[in-house]
């Protein structure tokens, strides 16, 4: 999928939604233990329910890997629901990947190959090399850890050498590594006010911003300070919709959730563009 491509479904839709398949089986509905994957239940669900509001899905890798072999079952089953059903969803593997490059590839096979995934997040700490193996499959793309919103990105990320932050760096070096069709950069949002120096360097490239919701960041500053003229961001809410409700009714509770974002963002979209 192209940024053009990706950009067609946000003005289709009229949101950058992207949800988090942040899928803890002890958060769940209770009533869906007794299936025969709870996990995959609750995705299929929260999918069907949320798939004309949303552009993107995410699943945090944690979560599956967490189950061993019945996670991970969990997480194919999953990518292949939305592949089948939902071919134009854009699906992103948050695993958070970063290794020497032999080890990177064989990470680049795993969820582009075997898995299907649009998308994969991407430490830059290794460098250049640690990165590239991922840009040799066509189609698909790095989303790079730029800046994030914990309170320990403070102990390096704002770490500056000559006026530069480090994240500024890594952002400036590694925009050479790849173009605005392969590679998105994570930004979170309740740091939002370093959007707009960040749109300095990279006017073009999609951002990908977690945080809005449950974790405090406001849509609003995001928007008016991280959009381009294609939008050019993907909005990420996890707990604020897959948690909405916690009844037999939880997945009409996340479509309400999710359409009240995406109205949102509908309004954003019609006002900065």
């Amino acid at each position: 999928m192209t940024s053009a491509e990706l950009f067609s479904q946000i003005k289709a839709k009229k949101s950058f939604l992207c949800v988090g398949l942040d899928t803890d089986i002890q958060k769940i509905p209770r009533f869906l233990l007794d299936t025969t994957d709870p996990v995959f239940a609750f995705n299929k669900e929260i999918i069907d329910a949320t798939h004309d509001m949303a552009v993107a899905y995410k699943p945090n890798l944690a979560f599956y890997e967490s189950l061993g072999v019945n996670g991970w079952n969990s997480l194919e089953k999953t990518v292949n629901y939305i592949r089948y059903n939902y071919p134009d969803m854009f699906i992103i593997a948050d695993a958070k990947r970063g290794d020497i490059g032999n080890t990177s590839n064989l990470y680049a096979r795993a969820f582009f190959d075997a898995m299907d995934f649009d998308a994969v997040t991407v430490a830059p700490y290794m460098g250049e090399d640690s990165v590239k193996p991922f840009f040799t499959y066509v189609g698909k793309w790095v989303i790079l850890l730029a800046l994030t919103s914990n309170k320990g990105a403070d102990d390096f990320q704002y770490v500056t050498e000559n006026g530069e932050k480090l994240f500024e760096k890594v952002i400036r070096r590694s925009a050479q590594w790849g173009n605005t069709d392969n590679m998105m950069y994570v930004v979170g949002a309740t740091r939002a006010e370093m959007l707009a120096n960040i749109r300095k360097i990279i006017p073009n490239h999609f951002l990908l911003v977690p945080g809005v919701g449950a974790q405090g960041g406001s849509l609003e500053d995001v928007a008016k300070n991280g959009m381009n003229s294609e939008c050019g961001m993907l909005v990420n809410s996890s707990r604020q919709i897959i948690y909405a409700g916690a009844g037999e009714d939880f997945a009409e509770k996340a479509r309400a959730a999710a359409t009240e974002v995406r109205d949102e963002m509908a309004l954003l979209l019609e006002k900065y563009l």
